[in-house]
């Protein structure tokens, strides 16, 4: 049986993006199995009584070492804030390329504390930031101090110590340029090294607080068992300028759907499923269920999609315990399609994420063609006609064809650029100032202008002579004609309309993260949770590769 591939006008959708889940696919856990054999060191923890100072933490295969380089500093409690516009931080991290001497740990102490404002070298290739949970922090601090473990259910609500508020790479701030790691075969997944970054960090946070439980009552202090430290994650803050990211790599974007489709496909073509990979499954969305019933958040929005899910994924859990056997031919595609007709789309695709756990062998070569080298594809074919054009757009953008951008509801809001840090932001067209600085990000809108202009052009035209009339709309052009042959390459949406939904941009890139527990504060930043559930470093070798679905209590 062939299973066709999920229609990109359906799955690219904002609400059924922002409805997407980690799965074997994301990041941080495919970066955990790729690096399970590497030798993990605590080179240097050189922190005082309060835990400030400078610690080093590597990973090591043969001669490649990558070390993490940590300044945790002292601040006041009015500068500690998870806003972009931040200047002081709880920590400051970077990764850097190699083994740090004294000379590199003197310089990075001056830079890597300013974050924006300092200035890294090619040695260092990540960098970030984090403040504390501070109720949680101290509330650690106390407890091991006086020889007793947290209080869980405190530490359940959190679900971390610290929390980062960016993790950049690529270039910015000095940092190494792609070009130069790029080939490395060990980091040619996306994301790794960033993926590497917030691990490490985690475990600083927990050593830093066994750290100064210890200096507070070195005879009675008791280190944070390791049960309550693998339950525990690292925290982030995400705003709007994620979102951008996921226009602007329209390639890459489409390789992580792409790929999650293709896992799905094969996994509804198998004909006969073995036993002990349907019980892994069913075993993982009963585990699940505690990570629901344990995603804490005070949104309306996100309750109401969290209710929706619990009530849905217990639904399922009854129908394939009781009312479905795995004996049957081709049972995933009958689950799928049983979902798409009874769940609603965050429990479609949160089963579609878990449906993957028992299939290794599906997943692991896919994870190796989730990157993209970009720059090829953004070529315009300037021999092509604006014929060809048409035709592309009528065929791939034929939902955004149909909305009528002359109503005001359909382009309300427009994305720019904030002057103070450089970050993208979103704003009402009719009520704030500064629409003539729009940023090219209203694809839908600029999709149907080129497509409105092509109707009025002759067929035969060449693409070069198009555009000499036309170079306002080269920016469509192009996604046009890597569209061709990137299906999943759009988000098939209005993303400046009334009724845009911005964290949905922002939750599709972070279940690739392989984040938990959205939690959103606003329509347009959310909190997540990285790593929680996942093995300390020690335990890499020998872990159980479904650590996600375990209890996270």
């Amino acid at each position: 049986m062939k299973v066709e591939l999920r229609d990109p006008n359906v799955i690219m959708k904002l609400s059924r993006l922002g409805s997407f889940h980690q799965s074997k696919l994301s990041f941080l856990r495919s970066f955990l199995s790729e690096f399970k054999d590497w030798d993990y060191k605590r080179d240097v923890f050189n922190l005082d009584k309060d835990g400030f100072g400078v610690a080093v933490y590597s990973f090591k295969k043969k001669e490649r070492v990558y070390s993490l380089v940590c300044f945790a500093n002292k601040i006041n409690d009015d500068d500690r804030s998870d806003r972009v516009i931040a200047t002081k931080w709880d920590a400051a991290f970077t990764l850097h390329d190699g083994v740090p001497d004294i000379k590199d740990i003197e310089r990075l102490k001056n830079e890597v504390p300013k974050q924006e404002v300092g200035r890294l070298s090619y040695k260092e290739l990540t960098l970030s930031r984090a403040n504390k949970s501070v109720r949680m922090f101290n509330h650690v601090v106390e407890s091991l101090s006086n020889g007793s473990q947290p209080n869980l259910e405190l530490l359940e609500k959190v679900g971390y110590l610290y929390r980062t508020t960016a993790v950049y790479g690529s270039g910015k701030f000095g940092l190494a340029d792609r070009f130069r790691i790029k080939n490395r075969e060990e980091i040619n997944g996306p994301f790794r090294l960033e993926m590497m970054l917030v691990y490490l960090v985690r475990q600083f946070t927990f050593d830093q607080v066994n750290h100064v439980a210890k200096s507070k009552n070195p005879k009675k202090a008791v280190k944070l068992d390791p049960k309550i430290c693998k339950n525990l994650g690292i925290g982030n803050s995400t705003g709007l300028g994620m979102a951008p990211f996921i226009v602007n790599h329209p390639t890459l974007l489409n390789n992580w759907i792409f790929c999650r489709e293709t896992a799905l496909k094969k996994i509804r073509e198998i004909k006969i499923v073995k036993i002990q990979d349907s019980e892994l499954f069913k075993s993982c969305v009963r585990n699940s269920i505690k990570n629901i019933t344990s995603w804490n958040t005070e949104s309306e929005y996100q309750l109401k999609k969290i209710n929706h899910l619990l009530r849905d994924v217990r639904k399922f859990l009854d129908f394939v315990e009781n009312k479905f056997s795995f004996e049957t031919d081709y049972p995933f595609n009958k689950i799928y399609l049983w979902l798409e007709k009874e769940a609603c789309e965050e429990c479609i695709e949160y089963i579609v994420s878990i449906m993957m756990e028992p299939f290794g062998e599906i997943t692991e070569p896919l994870i190796k063609k989730m990157s993209s080298d970009e720059e090829k594809y953004f070529n315009i074919p300037t021999n092509r006609t604006a014929g060809n054009l048409k035709s592309i757009i009528e065929a791939k953008y034929k939902n955004i064809l149909e909305i009528d951008f002359e109503k005001q509801t359909n382009f309300k809001k427009f994305w720019f650029i904030s002057k103070n840090k450089e970050e993208p932001r979103l704003a009402d067209r009719f009520e704030e100032q500064g629409s003539e600085l729009e940023q090219p990000l209203a694809i839908a809108r600029d999709i149907k202008k080129l497509y409105n202009k092509l109707l009025s052009t002759k067929k035969t035209l060449r693409i070069d002579k198009f555009l000499n009339e036309n170079s306002d709309l080269r920016h469509v052009v192009r996604r046009a004609f890597i569209i061709e042959k990137f299906p999943y390459s759009e988000i098939q949406d209005n993303t400046i309309s009334e009724n845009i939904v911005p964290i949905d941009m922002l939750r599709l890139k972070l279940s690739f993260f392989g984040a938990l527990k959205f939690d959103p504060r606003s329509d347009k930043w959310l909190r997540i949770c990285m790593f929680q559930g996942a093995p300390l470093p020690n335990e890499l070798g020998d872990y159980d590769e479904q650590w996600v679905y375990k209890s996270h209590s």
